[in-house]
């Protein structure tokens, strides 16, 4: 791994800092939570489950090394750098071969950086991976604005489109005149966003959730038993399990009150966020028996980012502003313009609303590569890494 890096005046070297004193807060905190009794039903339907949140919360009280993640952090090359008024942290590793093609990959909520560790091996050094020099990237991974360790914005408007402008001057910065994009969750609108923004350097982008199926549901195509249980699935999602998305994208300041002042608050609404995904993070608290890479300590990682960077509520803010974008372009009468790039799609069983092909290409006329794994859901480069980076190979290599 090569920590070689272009730069100036405007970029600087960062380190992950902790306190003692934050963690024995946090520790304090756990030991000290309020619980409420047993759910009264048998799965999630009511909401995270007691034993989901005690196994969780013990293991990190108890057990966790809360030193893991700064280490985890600075073993890494971090950088910061201002741009349009808020501090951006980003990991930024070049590949040991120079003909590698720059990656900028965008994590989502309730994820971060974390999230994308374990890609950074397979596609910087392909040839550990079982891959060739010509699948090499160099990587940068940014922390979205208001998202563990980048600045708060203290103004409206870093919506989607805002934050896909500041990364094509963070890939300006860094030198790169050629460049692809990759994003998930919140990650797909910035790197949707840049595509249809199409900076000069682009060269295309891949998307593991069609995240404007939400909008085009009833046009989107329903023949096949496919379809049919896509759109069955988006159903669910909308009516069944939307409530953090619905908190979030009108009250974010109310619930931030909770997910600053109780760690174990704050775990239940990040683990909450789909069935799929709940259910495999349950197992590996409860069972002890996790799927793939959704481990104990890469789940609390995050968790505990969250907590010591206090951004429960400044990362929920994301959701309002996609909301009022949304609601402003609609009241506008404003189609969004069409990707102006080539775009590649990965389709993982798992997803909260999985896309069949008709459906992308209803979205993306002309994609470029579509494929459809064994396994892996809406954490896709978190659960599957090493499978996550074959795709994003696969889908980009006619652009290097």
């Amino acid at each position: 791994m090569s920590t070689t890096v272009q730069t100036g005046i405007d970029i600087r070297p960062f380190q992950s800092e902790f306190p003692d004193e934050a963690f024995d807060d946090l520790r304090a905190r756990i030991a000290a939570t309020r619980w409420p009794s047993k759910e009264l039903v048998s799965d999630r339907s009511q909401g995270v489950q007691l034993a989901t949140m005690r196994a969780l919360a013990q293991y990190w009280e108890k057990e966790y090394d809360f030193r893991r993640l700064e280490a985890r952090l600075n073993a890494l090359p971090q950088f910061a750098t201002e741009i349009d008024g808020v501090e951006i942290h980003f990991i930024h590793v070049r590949s040991e071969h120079e003909d590698a093609l720059p990656l900028i990959m965008t994590h989502g909520w309730p994820g971060s950086v974390i999230e994308l560790l374990e890609t950074i091996g397979p596609l910087t050094a392909p040839t550990a991976h079982g891959g060739t020099p010509e699948d090499a990237f160099h990587l940068v991974l940014p922390s979205i604005p208001g998202y563990g360790l980048s600045g708060e914005p203290t103004e409206l408007g870093w919506d989607a489109d805002r934050i896909a402008r500041a990364w094509t001057e963070l890939m300006n910065r860094l030198g790169y005149t050629r460049y692809v994009a990759q994003g998930g969750d919140v990650g797909a609108y910035v790197a949707d966003a840049m595509g249809r923004q199409a900076p000069e350097g682009l060269l295309g982008i891949h998307l593991n959730v069609l995240t404007a199926a939400v909008a085009l549901k009833d046009q989107l195509p329903a023949q096949s038993e496919q379809e049919r249980a896509a759109h069955d699935a988006l159903t669910t999602f909308l009516t069944d399990g939307f409530a953090i998305v619905l908190e979030q994208s009108t009250r974010p300041q109310t619930i931030g009150y909770s997910l600053l002042d109780s760690p174990v608050g704050l775990a239940a609404w990040m683990i909450d966020h789909d069935t799929d995904s709940y259910y495999k993070i349950s197992r590996a608290f409860v069972d002890g028996e996790p799927v793939g890479n959704l481990t104990r300590d890469n789940i609390v990682d995050d968790i505990t980012l969250y907590w010591l960077t206090g951004t429960g509520a400044s990362a929920a803010r994301w959701y309002w502003e996609f909301g009022r974008a949304q609601a402003a372009a609609g009241a506008a009468g404003q189609a969004p313009p069409p990707v102006a790039v080539p775009v590649g799609f990965t389709n993982f069983p798992g997803e909260v609303f999985p896309a069949p092909r008709s459906w992308v290409e209803v979205v993306f006329p002309g994609l470029a590569y579509f494929n459809e794994p064994d396994r892996g859901g809406h954490f896709a480069a978190w659960e599957e890494p090493e499978l996550f980076s074959d795709e994003v190979r696969a889908a980009l290599s006619s652009l290097r």
